[in-house]
């Protein structure tokens, strides 16, 4: 039986595939303006697994773009705090929150074989490079977010396979590092070709945002964002994500088998 909370869902999708969302299994790492958003939409559409992984805590600085963020919880673990937002959205969601940076040493903690589908919102390049050759298998799927600071129009969010995209810094650091690993996988990027001069001046320092910034290292200074992209960006994620699964119902293919 179709949970009552996503009724309204079953109606586009039918029950079947409501029941397909409800049991599959999707990681998501990188909890900023996209990460966030992307979570919460993909609880709001009846994912029954998700797991949320991210190392660093609320700022004032994130209160404008990432979800779980607000005046009230400055200071707190944001994939605590996300973990809290998402029960209560939907209590009967199985959910995992870890407080935890992602690399290759630390790659075997997230469980990653059991998902069907990973999210990729990091920021950090090398950690972005390290979970796309971690989470490609023929037996899940990855969807990775590109930069998405410096641009105020969701309107030109795009999907292509990775080797596709073109006009996005990150993309491009993404490509070559993939390259310089001898990786010739693919996989779905979502990116925006939107290019803005720097139109603000803020000095403070950044704490990750989330597949947000075209790269991250001490030192440089963090760009602006808009949660009008950023959260577009998450929810052109989770739209991949329940799309797939739709497709994989209606075809009759078990939702969490080998594509």
């Amino acid at each position: 039986m179709v949970n009552p909370l996503f009724r309204r869902l079953a109606l586009l999708t039918g029950s079947e595939a409501a029941l397909a969302l409800e049991k599959s299994r999707v990681i998501v790492f990188g909890l900023g303006g996209v990460g966030s958003w992307c979570a919460e939409a993909l609880v709001r559409s009846g994912i029954g697994n998700i797991s949320l992984v991210d190392s660093d805590r609320v700022s004032a600085s994130n209160v404008n773009r990432q979800a779980q963020a607000t005046s009230k919880n400055i200071g707190l673990e944001k994939a605590g705090e996300l973990e809290k937002r998402l029960l209560e959205i939907n209590p009967s969601c199985k959910i995992r929150s870890f407080p935890r940076v992602f690399s290759r040493e630390t790659a075997e903690l997230f469980d990653i074989s059991t998902a069907d589908f990973v999210i990729d919102a990091i920021d950090t390049l090398t950690h972005k490079l390290d979970l796309i050759e971690t989470a490609i298998s023929p037996c899940r799927i990855l969807f990775s977010s590109m930069g998405m600071a410096q641009k105020v129009d969701p309107t030109l969010i795009r999907t292509a396979d990775i080797w596709e995209t073109s006009g996005c810094p990150l993309a491009r650091l993404v490509r070559q590092g993939l390259k310089k690993r001898n990786f010739s996988g693919h996989f779905t990027a979502v990116y925006s070709p939107e290019r803005l001069p720097n139109m603000g001046d803020l000095s403070t320092e950044d704490e990750g945002s989330g597949g947000e910034s075209p790269e991250k290292s001490p030192g440089k200074r963090p760009l602006g964002s808009f949660v009008g992209v950023t959260a577009a960006a998450g929810l052109v994620l989770a739209s991949l994500v329940v799309r797939e699964i739709c497709a994989r119902t209606l075809s009759g293919q078990d939702p969490g088998a080998t594509p």
